[in-house]
């Protein structure tokens, strides 16, 4: 698949990772965690859908593999993975796209209704 393409928004949960990922490496078990914690009321992250899912932004630069933490409780199973450079420029320019996004919907009356006119 390559670098990733930049003219398409990025998957919820692909964003939402690149955001966890942000304040530095972790395993995938981390991630599970914090993917549900944010969800609340017991939602579960499959496995197998989290792990084809860190494949494809691997696959596509958005994520790399990183040495783990030096706590020599280890047992070198686990797969850390940080950010890339390509990751933080996708994650801002998914930002600023839900940013304008939300601005739109502001704007729109559907979403708040203007006040009736007398």
């Amino acid at each position: 698949m390559g670098k990733a393409n930049r003219t398409r928004p990025l998957k919820p949960r692909a964003f939402q990772i690149l955001l966890l990922l942000g304040d530095g490496a972790l395993h995938g078990w981390s991630i599970v965690k914090a993917l549900q914690a944010q969800a609340g009321d017991g939602a579960r992250i499959l496995p197998g859908s989290l792990y084809r899912t860190l494949n494809e932004m691997t696959e596509d630069g958005l994520i790399e593999e990183a040495p783990g933490p030096d706590t020599g409780d280890e047992d070198g199973r686990r797969r850390y993975l940080r950010v890339t450079d390509l990751g933080i420029e996708a994650a801002r320019a998914e930002a600023a796209r839900l940013e304008e996004l939300v601005h739109t919907a502001h704007s729109k009356s559907v979403l708040f209704p203007r006040e009736a006119k007398a």
